[in-house]
């Protein structure tokens, strides 16, 4: 007899590794943000963010990545910039998993809240969000590059610490 799903899943975050991004880093986290988005980050916004000093966390399953996060502070706000899980480790609680820790990491920068924005069409990630707690706080349109040169609005949430 198998497990629950989410002891499963509980089973998968306990062996998980969480440390700071660095730039050796960078191939393994690029290669998710290509597979995951369909308009990824370039690798010189990653290399520009850790220059910038940004919080910048990985979660790693061995020595494969499974996932990570950046995260920059704007006064008493914490503004989460990226965050992705590896597709294969999807539907596992690492989502739910990192933020906790993007939680965690804004409290001990002094924030009071965390900032995000998500494209509407990113329903499995807008749902993530709503369950962990965050809330619409309002839109912005014409914000991410869409197909065939359209743009799509984005969903701006906050969730108070």
């Amino acid at each position: 007899m198998s497990a629950p799903a989410s002891a499963a899943a509980q089973d998968g975050v306990d062996r998980l590794t969480y440390a700071p991004m660095v730039m050796a880093d960078l191939d393994a986290v690029f290669a998710i943000e290509q597979a995951v988005y369909p308009h990824p980050w370039t690798r010189g916004n990653f290399v520009d963010s850790l220059a910038s000093g940004y919080s910048a966390w990985t979660l790693h399953d061995g020595d494969a990545l499974a996932g990570y996060f950046l995260l920059m502070l704007a006064v008493d706000e914490a503004h989460l910039l990226n965050v992705a899980v590896a597709g294969a480790r999807q539907g596992q609680g690492i989502g739910r998993y990192l933020l906790d820790k993007v939680a965690a990491c804004a409290r001990g920068l002094g924030a009071e809240s965390v900032l995000l924005e998500v494209r509407p069409s990113n329903l499995r990630a807008l749902d993530v969000y709503r369950r962990y707690g965050f809330a619409e706080i309002g839109r912005r349109k014409n914000y991410y590059p869409a197909h065939n040169g359209q743009r799509e609005e984005a969903i701006v949430m906050r969730f108070v610490l």
